[in-house]
Parts: structure tokens; C-alpha cells; sequence
């Protein structure tokens, strides 16, 4: 893992950032997720970096991008020691190669911004910069996993566009399942064309979370026209809390719980299940681009 992780800093070192990034090499795409949430506290960033940890326990090349300007927690989560993040790419101070931080299992971590609420909504000029660093990243990677900003501001709104495919992270409480109808309303009138997933997180029943799968993915079909693919659930454990204050994700800390079981299972599924149509990274940072901020 380590080798790979040196693999990861010296590529993106040796790549230059071009204006419009260069597509991947021939048979070899890497895939983009973005993951996000209709509003806080229902464990997003948690679900990014178990997925990237259960990914690259399986020896894949995943990246993490803290998209999270505004509140950015990733490594807070994991326990590194952040000297520099997105915020120093943005404004040209640092490479991307600089940036990065490696997890475990060897899992590549791009630092958000956190606390720095003029990034929230990127200039053009900063998205393009962002683009381009991105670009590096293409062919190398099988997988980015974009932790998105909870709710719908203009970041988060450029991320989702972009994106070919979202997962959409709720808990079976009305407030949760409102937030994230009307995040999946907003998305798709501005006009994401993603493929949508959905998890709900933190059920204390199957029953619970069948009922708020069913709910959701009804009102969104009836009302939106919009089919949300149903993923999955997580159940409620004591043990996510004591994994986050230990500063390790749940799979490593607590392997043999419910929680860390249902977990691989979701990153297994959501692996095969492959949208056929999903742009590459390639497609996602153009699209990006040309986004409005």
C-alpha cells in the first residue's frame, strides 16, 4: 500500500495540470461517485471513507476528494495531521501532489477547506485551477469519491452536474428523507442527470429503513419522474461513535460488527453495479468546467 501511495504523489508530480485535462489512457477509466446528503449529521463523510477504505483494502487505487469547502472533515475522521489543502491548490500556493495525504489501506486523501467559507462557491478561476490539478489524477485511479457539502449551494450543485453517479445519503427521519427529496428536486431541475443511488443510514430496523426506502423512492418517481436506485441501508451501532473518537473508520476499528459487515457488503455492491453509462474522470472534470458557478 505504501508503494502505492508513492505511486499516487509521484504521478500527479509528474503530470502537468493542462487547461483541458487529456483523456485517460485506452481501457482504463476512472470512475467518479459523488456522495451527498440533503443535510448533516446523517453520516455522509463516514459512508465516503468506509467505501474508499473497504476499496482499497481490496488492493484499488481510490482517491478521496474532500469536496466539503466549507466544512471539510475527512481527515479530521481519519486522524492526519493537515498542513496544507484545497484551499492552498485553489489559490496556486501548492500542487496537488503536495496536498495529498494518505490514509489507510493506502487511500488517497484530497483535504477540503474547512472553515474557509469564501471556497464554498468557487470563481471560475478557481475551478478551472481545480479542474486542471484533478486532471492529473485520470487513468491513474479506479475510482474518486467525492464528499460533497450537505444540502444544495452552488458547489455542491457543479459536483452533482458533473457527476455521473450520486449516491444520496439519508437517515429514516422525516426531517432527513424531506432534506434529501428536496435535494434530489433541486439537482435534477437544475438538471443532474446522474444515476441515482440511496442509502439510508443509521436505521434501527430493517422494517425502518425498507419503509423509508419505499417512501422516498415513490415520491421522487411519482412527483420528480426521478428513479432513485435503492442501495442499501446501514444500521444504527454504538460502535460508529467510538470508531469516530479512536479516529478510525469502522471497518478497521470494529470489523466483526453488524455495522462493519453491512458496510463491505455496500461497497461491494455499489463496486459491480456500475451505472454502464458513467462518464470517466475525463467527462466529469470537462463537465466541471464548464459548469456556472
Amino acid at each position: 500500500m505504501l508503494d502505492q501511495a508513492q505511486q499516487l504523489r509521484t504521478l500527479m508530480a509528474q503530470r502537468g495540470a493542462a487547461p483541458v485535462p487529456p483523456a485517460a489512457p485506452a481501457g482504463r477509466r476512472t470512475r467518479v461517485i459523488a456522495v451527498t446528503s440533503g443535510k448533516g449529521g446523517v453520516g455522509k463523510t463516514n459512508l465516503v471513507v468506509n467505501l474508499g477504505v473497504a476499496w482499497a483494502q481490496r488492493g484499488r487505487r481510490v482517491v478521496v476528494l474532500d469536496g466539503d469547502l466549507g466544512l471539510a472533515n475527512v481527515d479530521v475522521l481519519l486522524g492526519l495531521q493537515t498542513r496544507h489543502t484545497l484551499a492552498h491548490v485553489l489559490r496556486g500556493e501548492r500542487r496537488l501532489d503536495e496536498v495529498v495525504q494518505i490514509g489507510p489501506c493506502g487511500l488517497g486523501i484530497i483535504p477540503g477547506a474547512s472553515g474557509l467559507a469564501e471556497l464554498a462557491d468557487l470563481t471560475d478561476e478557481r475551478r478551472d485551477h481545480l479542474v486542471a490539478e484533478l486532471a492529473r489524477l485520470d487513468g491513474w485511479a479506479d475510482a474518486v469519491l467525492v464528499d460533497t457539502g450537505a444540502g444544495i449551494g452552488a458547489g455542491v450543485s457543479a459536483l452533482l452536474l458533473a457527476a455521473g453517479e450520486v449516491v444520496v445519503v439519508t437517515t429514516p427521519e422525516p426531517t432527513a428523507l424531506t432534506d434529501a427529496y428536496a435535494l434530489v428536486k433541486v439537482a435534477t431541475a437544475a438538471g443532474c442527470r446522474a444515476h441515482l443511488r440511496l442509502v439510508v443510514n443509521q436505521a434501527r430496523s430493517a422494517r425502518e429503513a425498507q419503509m423509508a426506502t419505499q417512501r422516498l423512492v415513490a415520491v421522487a418517481q411519482e412527483f420528480l419522474g426521478v428513479s432513485l436506485e435503492a442501495a442499501g441501508f446501514l444500521p444504527y451501532d454504538d460502535c460508529l461513535p467510538q470508531a469516530v473518537k479512536r479516529q478510525v473508520p469502522v471497518v478497521l476499528a470494529y470489523p466483526q460488527s453488524a455495522l462493519a459487515g453491512r458496510l463491505i457488503a455496500l461497497s461491494q455492491r455499489l463496486w459491480q453495479n456500475r451505472w454502464h453509462e458513467a462518464p470517466s474522470l475525463h467527462d466529469f472534470l470537462q463537465r466541471l468546467a464548464l459548469a456556472e458557478g
